[in-house]
C-alpha cells in the first residue's frame, strides 16, 4: 500500500500553498512534481489513483490556503458578509458590501455546480502528468494573452486606480509638515501602512461593486476551466476580469475573493476522506504540509496584492510554457 513521507508532505504543502494563488496551477504542480522526481514519490502522489490518500492530503491543503486568504482578508470578509446578511434582513441590495456579496454568491455558482458534477472524472481524465503539462503550457498562452491583448478599458482603469492612489495620498499629507509627518509615520509604523491597506481595499471593493451581476457570473465562470490539471483558477479568472474592464490589481483582488469560497467548500466537502480510512497512516503527514501549504498561502497573496498594482502576468506565462513544454519533452520523449 502507497504511504507519504514528511518530506513528501513538506514540499508539496509548500508548493500548494504558493502554487494555489500564484497563476501558475496548484493542480498542475501537485500532478508533475512527482511525475518529474518518479520513483516513491510518483506512486505516493498519484492525484488520479482512486484510493490513494493523496486525496486526503490534497483535502487538508485546500483548506489550510481558504484559511490563510480568510485570514489575510477577513477585514473585508467582516464588511462581505454583514452585507449579506444586511440585504437578507433588508430585503434589498444597495450598498457597496451588499453588491459585492451578491456577485460573489453568483459568480461563484457556475464552478460550484460544475465541480460537484465532474470534478471525480476531470481528475481522473485530465489528472495524468502529459495532460497536466500540456494545459500548462496552454495556461501560459492565456495569461500571455491576456497581457498581449488586454482591452483599453482595463488599461485605463488601471490609469484611474492609480490616480485613486495619488489622491489618497495627497488628502492624507495635506495640512501636515513634513516634520510631523516623519514623527506620525515613525510612531505609527505598521499602523499606520495597515490603515492604507484597508483604505485602498474599500476604494476597491467599491469599483469591484459597480461591475455588475452578468459580469462577474462571467468572470466567476473562467474558474470551471482549472478544474484542468494545470489550467490557474487565479490566472484564468484575472483574465476574464481583464477582458471585462477591470484593472490588474482589481482582477486579482476579484480573484482571491472567489477563489475563497470554492476552496474552501472543495476542502470541506471531501473532509470525510480526510477522516476516513483514506486517512489513516497520513494524518501527521497532512498537518505538517496543511501548516507549510497555509504560510505559503498567506505570503503569496501579500506580495501578490503588492506586485500587481504594478506588474503584469507576463512572467508567469513565461514559467509555465517552458516548464510545460520540458516537462512534455522530459515525459513523453527521455523519461
Amino acid at each position: 500500500m502507497s504511504h507519504m513521507t514528511y518530506l513528501e508532505a513538506a514540499v508539496v504543502g509548500l508548493v500548494q500553498g504558493v502554487t494555489e494563488l500564484f497563476p501558475v496551477s496548484s493542480l498542475g504542480h501537485n500532478v508533475l512534481i512527482p511525475a518529474l522526481i518518479g520513483g516513491s514519490w510518483a506512486s505516493d502522489l498519484n492525484v488520479a489513483k482512486p484510493e490513494s490518500p493523496y486525496l486526503a492530503f490534497i483535502v487538508g491543503l485546500h483548506v489550510a490556503t481558504a484559511l490563510a486568504l480568510l485570514i489575510y482578508f477577513w477585514r473585508d470578509w467582516i464588511r462581505i458578509i454583514g452585507g449579506f446578511l444586511s440585504s437578507i434582513r433588508d430585503r434589498r441590495v444597495e450598498t457597496r458590501d451588499q453588491r459585492l456579496a451578491w456577485m460573489i454568491i453568483l459568480a461563484t455558482i457556475p464552478v460550484g455546480l460544475v465541480g460537484l458534477v465532474a470534478e471525480h472524472p476531470f481528475r481522473v481524465i485530465f489528472g495524468k502528468p502529459i495532460a497536466a503539462a500540456i494545459f500548462l503550457m496552454v495556461n501560459g498562452v492565456i495569461l500571455y494573452c491576456g497581457e498581449k491583448f488586454r482591452p483599453r478599458a482595463s488599461v485605463q482603469a488601471d490609469e484611474a486606480v492609480i490616480r485613486e492612489w495619488d489622491e489618497a495620498m495627497a488628502r492624507g499629507g495635506a495640512g501636515s509638515t513634513a516634520d510631523s509627518a516623519s514623527a506620525a509615520a515613525h510612531a505609527a509604523g505598521h499602523q499606520a501602512v495597515r490603515q492604507q491597506e484597508i483604505a485602498l481595499a474599500i476604494q476597491a471593493d467599491e469599483r469591484l461593486s459597480r461591475v455588475g451581476y452578468a459580469q462577474a457570473v462571467l468572470i466567476g465562470s473562467a474558474q470551471i476551466l482549472a478544474l484542468l490539471a494545470g489550467i490557474s483558477r487565479s490566472g484564468v479568472t484575472m483574465v476574464a476580469g481583464m477582458f471585462r474592464g477591470l484593472s490588474r490589481e482589481d482582477a486579482a483582488r476579484f480573484a482571491f475573493l472567489l477563489a475563497t469560497p470554492v476552496i474552501l467548500a472543495a476542502g470541506v466537502l471531501k473532509i470525510p476522506d480526510l477522516l476516513g480510512p483514506l486517512g489513516n497512516g497520513v494524518r501527521g503527514q497532512i498537518l505538517l504540509g496543511s501548516v507549510l501549504s497555509g504560510l505559503g498561502a498567506y505570503v503569496s497573496v501579500r506580495f501578490l496584492m503588492k506586485y500587481f498594482q504594478t506588474r503584469t502576468l507576463t512572467p508567469f506565462a513565461i514559467y509555465c510554457f517552458v516548464v510545460g513544454l520540458g516537462s512534455v519533452i522530459y515525459l513523453g520523449l527521455i523519461k
